[in-house]
């Protein structure tokens, strides 16, 4: 369990200029975090790179981009990308003419999930295939970077990679009971644990959100020290989520969503940073704060700490442009609804007893309860029952300001990082928008 280690003031350095490279490690696709970094480099004139995860064939095969396909990539990305697949987990990957782990999951329905037992010495040599793949793929990979990058250069890796939850029918029904669940229809978090497809997915959380920052931080080892023979430094950072601070009572304190069930693949992730920074590489987690987006949307309650967010721009800064934030922000909520009525429900919300009890730093990532989820998702459904429109929420409004924070904020932060594991809690992300503003 790393220590609560936040950045609290605004960083200045920049080492990074035109002629270096700014090395993306995980296919853009969509909206998030990394697009604020990427801002920032081509901000700094830095040479764009990326990589892919390939695709699957008909038959589940992982193949390289189509010309097509790599074309409208590297568009998205602005950039080049080096068409070698990184995709990552195991649960497609298996020895030759046996069962991947997809295919033992495949016989799992509601009524058997939580009693079925799976192969775990075969799940075990699917792992091997996979990490072997993934390792020999990244070499290549590097080795085609390598090529890119001109000596002297400063370079900047961002690790993106996160997920890995099997293609399996049944789990989307789990999660929907766990993560969205009330009442008859809540299913505790720990049933998904304790159970062998629980341990599985861990197992595939592990690879694909962690390890691959491992892989990532061996395998460029060459590049990294080729640079740094000619004064060129190189930089790694990667997301990580645990826990936010934000404002309760009118202090920052530190609070969390639960059950994140990536919690342990997180904390994985920050070991290995601080493993590298032992080492004098400086590789550095940014743990980032809530937000809204299409991967998080299952999680239902995980926005509420946003709203926090238009109390700590009031006091963070003059008042002027943060009450231009809620003013926006009111305009969203039906007729006849004001901020400080949604402002007051999550104090009182952040007060509940269920609600307080979970803010345990040392126990994260705890289980949820059928009592958390009573007045979790509870709270979420009658707070988006005030939008005038659910496609246009208040909590999307503060997701975009906090992404346009965090990008600024890691990138200036890596030229001279304070240690292996950061939080961006709403104290400086208020800050920064605030000096951006």
């Amino acid at each position: 369990m790393s220590a609560l280690t936040p950045l609290r003031e605004i960083p200045d350095k920049n080492i990074f200029r035109a002629g270096d490279v700014f090395v993306l490690f995980g296919e853009l696709f969509g909206r998030g975090y990394v697009n604020g970094l990427l801002d920032e480099a081509r901000k700094a004139g830095m040479t764009i790179l990326g990589v892919t995860v390939g695709r699957r064939d008909e038959n589940h095969k992982l193949r390289p981009l189509t010309d097509a396909e790599l074309k409208e990539a590297e568009a998205n990305l602005g950039g080049r990308i080096v068409n070698v697949p990184l995709m990552a987990g195991f649960d497609l990957d298996a020895p030759e003419g046996t069962p991947n782990p997809t295919d033992l999951l495949a016989g799992l329905k509601l009524n058997n999930w939580q009693e079925a037992r799976l192969d775990w010495a075969q799940i075990e040599r699917c792992r091997e295939v996979g990490v072997a793949r993934f390792k020999s793929s990244t070499a290549q990979a590097m080795a085609e970077l390598d090529k890119l990058i001109p000596d002297g250069a400063n370079l900047f890796f961002a690790h993106t990679m996160a997920g890995g939850i099997p293609k399996t029918k049944v789990f989307l029904a789990i999660a929907n009971r766990i993560y969205k669940g009330r009442g008859e229809r809540f299913m505790p978090s720990r049933a998904l644990l304790d159970s062998d497809l629980g341990k599985m997915i861990l197992m595939n959380f592990d690879e694909v959100t962690a390890n691959t920052f491992q892989y990532l931080i061996e395998a460029s080892s060459g590049i990294r020290e080729r640079l740094a023979r000619n004064g060129g430094e190189t930089r790694y950072t990667a997301y990580g989520y645990h826990g936010t601070e934000i404002l309760i009572g009118g202090e920052y304190q530190w609070q969390t969503y639960t059950n994140y069930t990536q919690g342990y693949a997180k904390m994985r992730l920050e070991d290995h940073a601080e493993a590298a920074w032992g080492q004098g590489i400086k590789a550095t987690v940014f743990n980032c704060p809530e937000i809204r987006t299409n991967s998080s949307d299952i999680f239902v309650g995980v926005e509420l700490s946003l709203f926090p967010l238009l109390e700590a721009l009031m006091k963070e800064g003059d008042g002027g442009w943060a009450y231009e934030q809620w003013k926006q922000c009111e305009s969203l909520l039906n007729d006849g609804v004001s901020l400080r009525d949604i402002l007051d429900q999550i104090a009182d919300y952040n007060a509940n007893s269920t609600i307080a009890s979970f803010r345990n730093y040392a126990a994260w990532p705890m289980d949820n309860t059928a009592e958390l989820a009573e007045v979790m998702v509870g709270t979420s459904e009658e707070i988006t029952g005030l939008h005038k429109d659910r496609k246009a929420l208040i909590t999307d409004y503060l997701s975009a300001l906090v992404l346009e924070s965090t990008g600024p904020l890691i990138f200036r932060e890596a030229s001279a990082p304070h240690g292996p594991v950061l939080w961006l809690n709403h104290d400086v992300v208020a800050k920064q928008l605030i000096g951006m503003h």
